[in-house]
This record gives C-alpha cells, structure tokens and sequence, in this order.
C-alpha cells in the first residue's frame, strides 16, 4: 500500500481527493488537512510514501511547507496540486523539491496515474517548466564543476532527455530502447549524481554543466 497526506484548503476538493485515495485499492489515506502549519509533526508521525500538496494554502504555503519536509527527508514524494501548470510558484515548488505537480482540473481522471508514476521515478513534469528550471540555472552565477560523476554516454543522453522534461515512454522512443533499460540507466544516473528525483537530477546536470 501507498501512504498518503493530502494538503488543500479547498473542502470540497479535499473530500473528492480523499474519496479518490480511499476508493483505489493500492493508496491508502493516512490524513488530509485543510492547512500544513504542522506538517514537519504530521509527516514525522505518519511517515507517508507520498504527500499531494496544494500551492496556495493559508497560514504556510505549499512551497515552504516542501521546504520543511525536505529538511528532514530527500526521498518522500512530493505532488504539488495547481490550477497552472507553467508558473513561477510551479517552478519555485520544484526547485524546493517537489518531485512533480498536477493540474487540480485532471485529479479526477489522472492522479493513481500520477502516483504510480512517481513511485516509479518517473515525476510528472512538462517540458515549460523543465524550460523553466535550465533557464533558472544558466542565470545562475554558480560556479561549474568538473564532470566527476562517470556518466557513460547513454546516461548522458538519458539525463540530456531527462532535462527536456520527457517522460520514459518518449525517452524510450527517442532513443530505441525499452522502457526498462531507461529506468536501469535513470537509477544508475541518480545514484552517480547522490540524488533522488528527477528534478534534483536535473538541477545538478544543468548546474554542473553535465548536459
């Protein structure tokens, strides 16, 4: 079974959310809260496998309320839930180590799918906002490091796509092979590169220069 906190202010949203987790028979609900003041508390007593995060909430918001989990957890899975998928509070959720996002309008029909997919290292993120982050990071004034990582060609490439924001199907189409020698090359790249997500992953490439 697959644990869940679900953060959103919207009551009625909450509810279908919850009914959603409660009906799949693979998730179960481990809490859902109108606010995440006391999330670093909550996430430490429930201990769930994945937390689907509103942005906007009142007291902390969902960007700070990522911020404190990632302060004391880098591998639980993080679901931002927004109305817009190509924005700034989108890209400042990610780059605070959300693992994804999904759009509240496709929740009915898409988020097992989303979870799923998340549990499986593939994070649902659009090519704007993948966009988004590398134009972040070459506005950095970072220093580059030196590629130490022992990244072999097809990792390059993999992590090249990965920066693209493409999904394992299209990376498997782009580059002719199967689904699960893409998976094989994304867990070898994360751990050459010490991370967890594909956003971590891609930060670091694009920071370092590796891409």
């Amino acid at each position: 079974m697959i644990g869940l906190l679900i953060y959103e202010d919207n009551d009625s949203l909450r509810d279908s959310v919850s009914n959603l987790v409660t009906l799949s028979k693979d998730l179960l609900l481990l809490g859902a809260f109108p606010r995440a003041d006391q999330i670093a508390d909550q996430f430490a007593h429930f201990q769930p496998d994945v937390i689907l995060m509103d942005i906007e909430m009142p007291g902390i918001n969902g960007i700070e309320a990522v911020k404190r989990v990632r302060r004391v957890d880098k591998k639980v899975h993080i679901i931002m839930l927004t109305v817009f998928d190509d924005n700034q509070h989108v890209l400042d959720a990610i780059c605070a180590g959300a693992s994804g996002y999904l759009l509240k309008k496709h929740i009915s029909d898409r988020l097992p799918d989303a979870i799923h997919q998340v549990i499986a290292g593939e994070p649902p993120m659009s090519p704007g906002i993948a966009r988004m982050i590398i134009s972040g990071m070459h506005q950095s004034q970072t220093t580059p490091t030196p590629n130490d990582y022992k990244l072999s060609t097809r990792e390059i490439e993999i992590l090249t796509q990965l920066s693209k924001g493409k999904s394992i199907k299209q990376m498997a189409a782009d580059l002719s092979i199967s689904i699960d020698t893409v998976r094989t090359h994304t867990k070898n790249i994360y751990e050459k590169l010490q991370v967890h997500t594909q956003t971590e992953a891609v930060s670091k490439a694009i920071n370092e220069k590796l891409v």
